[in-house]
């Protein structure tokens, strides 16, 4: 294991000093426009533009200069931007405009356009944060971070000397959690655990058993409960439910989502793919009212439900996760919170229990039949990464930005749940940044686990899952299986 750990950590270092690149020239403004040498394994070094965009060293690089320098490798891609797109093609070969390779022209800051656009690769949409930039030959260009660049291309990037850059193409992208602690990646979040749900295992772990507010994610107990409600024949996915003024108030609110009225109906199954995927919080609070009469006794649920996992840490006042208020003449303000641990507890529970809870999550776009509304899912890595699930987005002021991330691979006996939980960064582009890099990282250590003969390094068992009696002998004979197999 070490082994393989010290051979994985150049990258993601190397990654962390790509953010240190220090401009070769710069300027006090919060776009500051530099150089850097880039070249591809052994070929010409090339002038590539950066923007520290901004922060200092918060470097992005311009895809045309990067396009020119990977032309001729296995690694070059096509592409064709404007003034709000930009999109993507590897394999074809890239046709300069001209503006390619060359320093900035002049001292001013450059004219970005737009900050969020649509972005495609290979004709398929993807999030990542991006700069569009107009140049003054009329043309676009379009800047993205190094770390983004080597997921989207599967490449590693090195720093061999200051200022520049190296892209091994025939490298492909590793991540080393560890390395990134020490290097203070971590620092501004709040907790980060990498998993197998499907064994327990645990691959990766940061302040994760202390609990931190959680904001939207609640909403997969509220679903954990809904679905616990429909397997006891309580409600059904068709059934409707008839909207209360309540909930009519929170979706006229600053917090409401989806336009819902009281008196009208809505089905469990419409609720469902509203409080998931768009993360509507004024349908958990109708889900809630549903089941347990009132958000108050559905909280209670819910914090039962928390004891009987053995969720120590977790703590729920309301149904969605947005902030909840004392009467006091002086409110508290109080937030959903539970420690990583114990959400991939609950996350493992949920994907055992009811994995067709990956029919709604893994879906990018839903409609909702009883009121005829389109809804789009939150979560970016449905469009980043493939065999993506799942399963949550969370943000308020307190929790920061949060993901829970799900994915399916198989070892060739069975699938297995791999989860990604990211709790507290600073905005949804790091939220997204961190999860894509982290999801690499746990698909790289199970395929790796499963071509060791050892007897897992991989970190440990994780404690008491699966938790009901059920599970436990479904994994005994699924793990006996698996054994037989390669003996």
């Amino acid at each position: 294991m070490k082994a393989i750990l010290q051979k994985i950590s150049f990258f993601i270092l190397s990654i962390m000093l790509v953010c240190s690149i220090l401009p070769v020239r710069a300027f006090a403004s919060f776009e500051i426009p530099g150089i850097c040498q880039v070249q591809a394994d052994n070929g010409t070094a090339c002038t590539v533009k950066i923007l520290d965009y901004d922060y200092n060293h918060n470097t992005y690089f311009s895809l045309r200069d990067i396009a020119m320098v990977l032309k001729d490798t296995d690694k070059s891609f096509s592409l064709e931007i404007t003034k709000s797109a930009v999109s993507m093609n590897p394999g074809n070969t890239y046709m300069p405009v001209g503006v390619e390779n060359a320093p900035w022209e002049d001292s001013e800051n450059p004219n970005i356009s737009l900050r969020r656009n649509e972005f495609k690769v290979s004709g398929q949409d993807v999030f990542y944060y991006t700069l569009i930039v107009s140049l003054p030959t009329g043309d676009y260009d379009c800047f993205m971070m190094a770390a983004d660049l080597a997921m989207i291309l599967d490449v590693n990037i090195t720093v061999p000397t200051a200022g520049t850059l190296q892209i091994h193409t025939q490298d492909s992208l590793d991540i080393s959690p560890a390395v990134l602690e020490q290097t203070g990646y971590f620092d501004e979040v709040n907790s980060v655990l990498v998993g197998d749900a499907t064994t327990g295992k645990l691959y990766y772990q940061y302040q994760s058993d202390t609990p931190y507010p959680i904001a939207s994610i609640s909403k997969l107990m509220t679903c954990l409960l809904t679905m616990d409600a429909i397997s006891t024949g309580q409600i059904t996915l068709e059934e409707p439910v008839t909207i209360s003024d309540a909930v009519q108030m929170l979706s006229d609110s600053a917090d409401g989502v989806i336009p819902l009225k009281a008196g009208e109906q809505i089905t469990v199954q419409d609720l469902l793919l509203g409080a998931l995927l768009p993360s509507s919080n004024e349908c958990a609070l109708c889900l809630a009212e549903s089941i347990a009469g009132s958000e108050e006794a559905f909280v209670k649920m819910m914090n039962q439900k928390a004891l009987d996992l053995g969720l120590s840490q977790a703590v729920f006042y309301n149904s969605h996760g947005l902030p909840s208020y004392t009467e006091d003449p002086i409110p508290s303000k109080r937030q959903n919170r539970m420690s990583a641990e114990d959400m991939f507890r609950m996350v493992s529970y949920l994907l055992k229990v009811y994995p067709q809870v990956t029919d709604i999550t893994s879906l990018k776009d839903a409609t909702l039949e009883s009121l005829d509304v389109e809804v789009r899912n939150t979560n970016p890595l449905l469009h980043n990464l493939s065999g993506v699930t799942g399963l949550k987005t969370g943000t308020t002021n307190k929790a920061g930005a949060c993901l829970v991330t799900s994915m399916v691979v198989d070892d060739g006996v069975m699938e297995h749940d791999l989860v990604v939980i990211v709790l507290g960064t600073e905005n949804s582009i790091e939220r997204g940044r961190i999860s894509g890099l982290l999801a690499r990282y746990a698909l790289h250590t199970f395929y790796t686990d499963m071509e060791e003969t050892g007897d897992g390094e991989f970190g440990g068992t994780f404690g008491n899952l699966p938790i009901h009696a059920e599970a436990a002998v479904d994994w005994v004979l699924r793990t006996a299986k698996g054994a037989s197999l390669q003996n």
